[in-house]
């Protein structure tokens, strides 16, 4: 899903900007909404190759002989999910200015996911946001955030809605999350080759279940689905008057499609495969460490 919407992104982006240069070359030098720059100026941006010679130019509205005359392309069927803060600003003005003058996006469902829509909406947006995303297949997002306990109180909040981003992938079966370094030409970085990261996005901390108790006996029981006889996974006497327990697990099943995408990747870009884990301490990964090499091997 992440690959779909980085060509998606990548498609519309590229478009946009050559129809904008091409509407900026045949528009008379009166009105440069979109010029050129030359590679390297101070107000150039960092834009794909395919129209690395255009740049949009700070304004805050357009004047009329920028909107492209054409017809609009119409844009595939999209979940587009807002956040909020800078990044939500950002992402407007992008919006605004390079995909709605050139894109149809009547048909992209857009879902609310600030903390006031949420808690308006009792999280129902979530939930809605998250149907959408299995029945359309193709998600954006904007960062979002997670209120802690300060910001409840700022916002006026009902409570701490918990991370939408776990939410999310337990959804639609997240596998991995793609974490990679982003270089600018211009901008020299501690290292030259390019950094790629996966993560095992599904359970873990996330989805767990927590509450604060006292002294006693923390049991967590396993209760087979075929009907087996349950037992104990954990049994732990809690000496202290003042605890948090934590409950959580992570899956096996999809490790084999993780390490599918990490080694398919690092072969196409040419990188060395590193994986981390601390199995030496938490023996439960050592069926993820396992998993992984053996689809490395084969």
């Amino acid at each position: 899903m992440s690959s779909s919407i980085r060509i998606l992104t990548s498609r519309c982006v590229a478009s946009a900007g050559r129809r904008h240069l091409a509407a900026t070359l045949s528009r008379p030098a009166a009105s440069p909404r979109l010029g050129l720059a030359s590679p390297g100026t101070a107000s150039s941006i960092g834009v794909p190759s395919s129209f690395a010679a255009a740049r949009l130019q700070s304004t805050t509205a357009a004047p009329e002989d920028a909107v492209p005359t054409g017809p609009k392309v119409k844009a595939p069927a999209l979940v587009y999910i807002s956040g909020e803060e800078m990044t939500h600003y950002a992402t407007q003005l992008l919006l605004k200015e390079w995909i709605e003058p050139h894109f149809d996006t009547s048909s992209w469902e857009t879902y609310d996911l600030s903390c006031k829509s949420r808690d308006e909406t009792s999280d129902q947006v979530l939930h809605d946001a998250v149907e959408a995303g299995k029945r359309v297949g193709a998600i954006f997002k904007e960062p979002t955030i997670t209120p802690s306990a300060v910001q409840v109180q700022e916002m006026g909040l009902k409570q701490a809605w918990g991370s939408p981003n776990g939410a999310m992938r337990k959804g639609w079966n997240g596998i991995t999350i793609s974490r990679d370094t982003i270089h600018i030409e211009g901008i020299e970085l501690g290292y030259k080759n390019q950094v790629l990261f996966e993560r095992h996005a599904v359970g873990g901390e996330y989805g767990a279940g927590w509450d604060e108790v006292g002294q006693g006996t923390l049991l967590t029981t396993y209760i087979p689905q075929d009907g087996g006889a349950p037992f104990v996974v954990d049994k732990r006497d809690l000496t202290d008057k003042h605890n948090v327990c934590v409950v959580y697990h992570n899956p096996y099943d999809n490790v084999r499609e993780l390490a599918k995408i990490f080694f398919e990747r690092c072969l196409e870009h040419q990188v060395t495969p590193y994986i981390v884990t601390k199995k030496t301490v938490f023996k439960w990964q050592e069926g993820f460490w396992a998993t992984m090499k053996k689809v490395f091997d084969d």
